[in-house]
């Protein structure tokens, strides 16, 4: 059965999401709730895997390419890897920013962005029944505000699914090397307020700005957390994580309404 690019235009049903709307935030959002969200799967024809994912006005294109060979430390070893590139457009921000290609070499930013994408999923994929074989994720904002690293690891997860689907189809292994689902967002305090999923209106101006990746499970891959001006609490901390964990457990559930209810391998 074959889709033309762009079929699968699928916006996650308010109600999935749990949106109220009308609320106290500058968008109309409440404090607890999420930008819309929206996911293309298969989104351009080349790539094993590729994905539009749109969390309000940021946007970023998600594309994983198979290559049959690992880097030399991993040679021989039967394992396999995943690693990721990170990009803006140069107007993907109100301002025009120069390309790091022709600065030379990627920012420190980038460098942490594209590690901190490959480490989230290395966490929830099976590196030995992958094969000896890498998963390049290239993850590239063409419109950003607020939250593009978390945007990024939730809609590459999207498109690793669909290259380890393809890779199963040509009979590379018999069952998905998948482990679990793996998602990120944002959460901070403004104006004395713990908010979900900065927009960069809330993020420019937060006290506290913090980036959380978990898994299906509800197992943390990843804390980034930062006091823009003064400490934050234990309390509040508590309060950061709690917003955090139902934006992810809807974020995943979007996920599952676009590539639906996968088969987990038993984690040892």
């Amino acid at each position: 059965m074959s889709f033309r690019i762009g079929d699968f235009k699928l916006k996650i049903d308010p109600a999935v999401l749990g949106k109220k709307g009308n609320g106290s935030r500058f968008d109309g959002r409440n404090p607890d709730e999420l930008r819309e969200i929206a996911i293309t799967p298969h989104f351009t024809r080349h790539a094993e895997g590729a994905v539009l994912i749109e969390v309000g006005d940021t946007k970023v294109i998600c594309t994983v390419s198979v290559e049959e060979r690992v880097p030399p430390f991993l040679k021989g070893k039967g394992e396999g890897w995943i690693t990721s590139e990170y990009g803006m457009l140069p107007r993907a921000t109100s301002t025009r920013m120069q390309r790091e290609a022709t600065k030379g070499r990627p920012s420190g930013r980038t460098y942490e962005i594209q590690r901190l994408i490959g480490r989230s999923l290395r966490t929830v994929i099976d590196m030995k029944a992958l094969g000896e074989r890498t998963l390049w994720v290239d993850c590239d904002v063409i419109q950003a505000d607020g939250g593009t690293r978390t945007a990024s690891i939730t809609g590459a997860f999207v498109a690793v699914v669909e290259a380890l689907q393809q890779l199963k189809k040509q009979g590379s292994f018999t069952e998905l090397p998948l482990l679990d689902y793996v998602a990120a967002t944002s959460v901070g305090k403004v104006n004395g307020e713990i908010l979900l999923d900065l927009a960069y209106e809330e993020d420019s101006k937060a006290e506290v700005d913090m980036n959380i990746v978990k898994t299906g499970r509800g197992l943390f891959v990843e804390i980034q957390g930062t006091a823009e001006q003064k400490p934050f609490s234990d309390d509040e901390l508590q309060q950061l994580m709690a917003v955090a964990d139902k934006g992810i457990q809807q974020l995943i559930a979007a996920q599952k309404a676009v590539v639906g209810d996968l088969p987990l391998k038993k984690q040892k």
